[in-house]
């Protein structure tokens, strides 16, 4: 299988393709969401969040790949006692989601940290929930990804991935192509 990247530059890591490529769409990343998804991604971000704190109360969350902060911003609203680390690795996503938190005043509950997913600035055993939304498969190593996110969840903690996969059915499977190569460009 074919290593997708971003820009299909030899010479630049995955990762470092993907830093870049959500830097320059960081201003657009929310509309293109909304729109690239119909408005479907809210209602996935929700059921993400009944799968993640369903029977639980969750004290600390990490929040890997937050982008702009959405998942973290509803999670908050959800639970207003838990804490929650978003970390990304495009800064210039961070900055829009720290707007976007003092706008909200939820600078007590949400801190944004710029870290690798596949190498997480964080003692083991640290959190009682991780979530992913749309971001393993931005992962230059899934396993090793996968791997930092169990490393970080104590035992007994639930981890939730929400991701995109691809239709079988005809028509949606043309729909998703046409979204995800217009998310790249």
């Amino acid at each position: 299988m074919a290593k997708v990247t971003p820009y299909q530059q030899e010479d630049i890591s995955k990762k470092s393709q993907v830093a870049a490529m959500f830097d320059n769409i960081a201003g657009k990343y929310d509309f293109l969401n909304r729109f690239l998804s119909l408005g479907i991604d809210q209602y996935w971000r929700k059921k993400t969040l009944q799968e993640l704190c369903a029977g639980r109360d969750n004290a600390k969350v990490l929040d890997i790949a937050t982008g702009t902060g959405d998942l973290a911003i509803m999670l908050s609203s959800k639970d207003p006692k838990v804490k929650i680390i978003g970390a990304d690795i495009s800064e210039k996503m961070l900055e829009i989601g720290r707007q976007k938190i003092q706008k909200a005043k939820l600078e007590a509950q949400i801190e944004f940290v710029k870290a690798d997913s596949e190498a997480l600035p964080f003692q083991d055993e640290q959190f009682d929930g991780v979530m992913v939304a749309f971001g393993v498969r931005n992962y230059e190593d899934l396993l090793q990804g996968l791997t930092e996110m169990k490393r970080v969840l104590k035992p007994g903690g639930k981890m939730v991935v929400l991701e995109f996969s691809r239709p079988r059915i005809f028509q949606l499977n043309k729909y998703f192509n046409f979204i995800f190569v217009s998310y790249y460009l």
